[in-house]
């Protein structure tokens, strides 16, 4: 069932057996060992061809092939979570670009007005739960309140991946209503002149009324690398179904800029120079204001129906040098993690880098990227099973499979809590860290969480998706049901202490903390990406596969497609 089967679906939607779902109880794995045998173990199941798409192949003799169907009563209490959260949305704010759950209010973005923010990063979202009731009422709202003639400044890669990410996606979802086009295409041309730098790398605020860029004046001008390397499958999209080159050409001069400003390590400063386009000395990591310059490498591979080999060339490359460089082991119970690079300048001006063992729960993604790429552009045969077999892969796609089999679990690990929450960031021990009888714990702990202090930032889980998508992508490349298992923990701990009796879900401020304080916000993404890629984990595989889609950072789903343009850089 590709993406017109998922919107003509019915019966199975209304199959409602929600009530009495009975608790899952949390997988106790003892040991990174334990999920590697896992993990080999699953090597000899059956399986379905990747490319070009998903087709069951009949299992080896004796062995029991992979189950991929729904598991209904999950799927269904996923969405009946998103109704509680959006029907609160919906009666106290409607329309306003971010909620406030606690207060029953409404925020915006700008004093001008909202842009949508909410409404659109939730609609694709309707369409896959099939609340057609829900997504016609947003439909109304688009088409006769959105307004993009904002004053104010507004973040170019924040609006781009949500607002038209989400109307690109509900074009496609909805069977081509004109409708998200038209207001896709008037959203980008008003984001366009961002782009207008002597570099060609686009300005990180754009007002949306006066169609201006804007310079970030607190990074000092500069911008950030993930944002401005985040903007390309929606800008490549948008070009496909408008025969306007000029969204394709603006997306991929970055690319170029980016290409022609490599390290040898392969990895990325967070910041770059919009003037010149060069790297500015900054901090490395996979956190934030670099996660997604690593993800969109493969994900702009994979759009284009591996087209583009100037793509791969990039990520395989990036990959060798977070592999070498930023990826670690913990000292106790060898949990696989990542690092952070932070330059030192020494009195005499020469640059050192410090390695810190800090990790944000943002760098979750990683674990389910690193798998898709292994069967990927780590794929000895061109056709990867499912889970893949040894000889399937090259060395370079083994190390990076089993990489990815790692991160997830040490960011299952870091569930670990009171709550059965992740916090927003985590610091792993090392050797002589001096909190040595400070009752942190053998491998990882929360920085500043002392008890009866105020906690701090790092402390917080803000509904945040990035665990939950790897969870996805990984029991689509597996058929291991041990990451429902794990999808379905989380998902039962965000019911319990996130979930708004009066409606909507809010922002839990020590995770090592019970009983919970909440902080009076429900951020967009919550609907958009953690509720989605939680439903998506419950629901049959034949829907929205691997093969056929590609996941934006918001996860907005585009069709992969061959591209009708070649620029110089491609």
């Amino acid at each position: 069932m590709s993406g017109d089967g998922l919107r003509q679906r019915k019966k199975d939607a209304k199959a409602k057996k929600t009530s009495g779902t009975p608790a899952t109880k949390y997988p106790e794995i003892s040991s990174i060992k334990s999920s590697i045998l896992l993990f080999i173990a699953m090597f000899t199941i059956g399986f379905l061809a990747l490319y070009p798409v998903w087709e069951p192949v009949p299992p080896s003799r004796g062995v029991s092939a992979v189950d991929f169907s729904a598991d209904v009563p999950k799927r269904e209490a996923t969405v009946e979570a998103f109704k509680h959260a959006w029907l609160a949305y919906e009666r106290d704010a409607m329309g306003d670009d971010e909620y406030h759950p606690i207060s029953h209010k409404g925020s915006n973005l700008s004093e001008s007005g909202g842009i949508g923010y909410t409404v659109v990063d939730s609609i694709d979202t309707m369409f896959m739960m099939h609340l057609d009731e829900e997504a016609q009422r947003a439909r109304e709202w688009i088409a006769t309140e959105l307004s993009f003639d904002r004053e104010g400044k507004f973040n170019t890669f924040e609006t781009t991946i949500r607002v038209l990410g989400g109307l690109l996606s509900a074009y496609h979802l909805s069977g081509n209503d004109p409708l998200y086009l038209e207001k896709a295409k008037d959203l980008a041309d008003r984001i366009l002149p961002v782009f207008d730098t002597p570099s060609g790398l686009p300005l990180s605020m754009v007002n949306l009324a006066q169609r201006k860029g804007i310079s970030d004046v607190d990074n000092r001008g500069f911008v950030s690398t993930a944002e401005a390397a985040t903007l390309q499958l929606e800008f490549k999209y948008l070009s496909l179904l408008t025969d306007e080159e000029i969204y394709w050409e603006k997306a991929e001069k970055v690319m170029e800029v980016i290409k022609g400003s490599h390290l040898t390590t392969g990895l990325a400063s967070i910041f770059m120079n919009p003037e010149d386009g060069r790297f500015v000395l900054s901090a490395i990591r996979l956190g934030s204001r670099g996660d997604s310059y690593y993800e969109y490498l493969l994900k702009q591979y994979i759009q284009t129906n591996l087209s583009e080999p100037v793509y791969r060339v990039m990520y395989d490359d990036a990959m060798n040098g977070v592999l070498t460089h930023l990826v670690q082991k913990s000292q106790k119970a060898g949990l696989t993690y990542t690092s952070e690079l932070i330059p030192e300048r020494s009195m005499g001006g020469e640059i050192s880098w410090r390695l810190t063992p800090k990790q944000d729960h943002l760098v979750c993604f990683f674990g389910g990227s690193l798998m898709l790429g292994a069967i990927t552009t780590g794929s000895a045969t061109g056709k990867v099973s499912v889970p893949p077999r040894a000889d399937e892969l090259t060395e370079q796609g083994k190390r990076d499979w089993l990489a990815g089999v790692e991160l997830i679990e040490t960011c299952m690990r870091t569930h670990d809590t009171a709550t059965g929450l992740s916090p927003e960031i985590v610091h792993f021990r090392i050797p002589n860290d001096g909190i040595d009888g400070s009752g942190a714990a053998q491998d990882w702990y929360i920085k500043g969480a002392r008890p009866g202090e105020f906690p701090p930032y790092d402390a917080r889980y803000i509904l945040r998706p990035e665990t939950v998508e790897s969870l996805f992508i990984a029991f689509r490349l597996t058929g291991n049901r041990l990451y429902r298992d794990y999808g379905w923990a989380i998902f039962e701990s965000i019911q319990k202490y996130c979930r708004i009796e009066s409606g909507g879900y809010a922002s839990v401020v020590n995770v090592d903390e019970v009983p919970v304080r909440h902080e009076d916000k429900m951020e967009t993404f919550f609907m958009s990406e953690t509720l989605k890629y939680l439903y998506l984990l419950f629901e049959d595989a034949n829907v929205l596969p691997l093969s056929q889609y590609v996941f934006n950072t918001e996860a907005h789903p585009f069709p992969i497609f061959h591209p009708s343009i070649r620029t110089g850089f491609s």
